[in-house]
């Protein structure tokens, strides 16, 4: 693809398209079919600019290079990683950037099953800088009810029941508390979802049905919650 072809791709692809891209992306990786790409031709193409089509909040686990599982090259996607995926204000930052600046049509965020910070979190570790990060995502272990034993790191079934819910958590977080990001999804220019990644299967499950009940009029604290 020619440099000034990519310079095209954040105003001519919309949202919806984005998504699209991302799930056409996953199957290719799951099925063997990734693309046959010339890297070192793609660094020439990206050096003096980047046109991003979408934004992944990642975890930063070791299985979950997003470039890998849905597929994309140099210059195609931010990737923005940390533990739990959770949500920080550098985050935050970040996802405005990718968005309101770099043109970036998506916000992913995308958990994974068998987490580490998740497994942290159900069994409440204390360790360093690690316990605040871990707190973040306390609140979806409080969340998931379905479980009332075994709730902690060995149960795989609550872990993965409390990673879905962290990622839910994240994109209302990401909506409550960026004007940006919300404005800009209120406007339609930009699509936030949430997904899970299966690191036993490389199939991404996207959850867009519970995240659209989720996307509320912000509450700036005039009303009582």
């Amino acid at each position: 693809m020619k440099n000034e072809q990519r310079q095209t791709i954040p105003y001519d692809i919309t949202p919806e398209l984005a998504l699209q891209e991302l799930k056409e992306g996953n199957f290719r990786f799951m099925n063997n079919l990734r693309k046959n790409r010339d890297l070192l031709q793609q660094v020439n193409e990206t050096k003096d600019g980047q046109w991003p089509f979408a934004a992944i909040l990642s975890c930063m686990d070791s299985r979950t290079s997003a470039e890998l599982i849905f597929d994309q090259g140099l210059g195609d996607i931010f990737s923005v990683r940390i533990a739990g995926n959770i949500i920080s204000e550098g985050i935050l930052g970040s996802l405005e950037y990718a968005t309101a600046v770099a043109g970036s049509k998506l916000i992913l965020v995308l958990g994974h099953t068998n987490c580490g910070a998740i497994k942290g979190a159900c069994d409440h570790v204390k360790m360093g800088n690690l316990t605040s990060l871990i707190e973040r995502i306390l609140p979806a272990v409080a969340q998931e009810t379905t479980f009332t034993e075994n709730r902690n790191s060995k149960n795989a079934p609550f872990v993965d029941a409390v990673a879905e819910l962290n990622v839910k958590n994240g994109v209302k977080e990401i909506l409550e508390k960026s004007e940006v990001i919300r404005n800009l999804v209120e406007q339609e220019k930009v699509s936030i979802a949430a997904a899970v990644y299966n690191v036993s299967t490389g199939k991404v499950n996207f959850l867009e049905t519970e995240i659209i009940e989720m996307a509320v009029p912000f509450n700036d604290g005039s009303e009582a919650a």
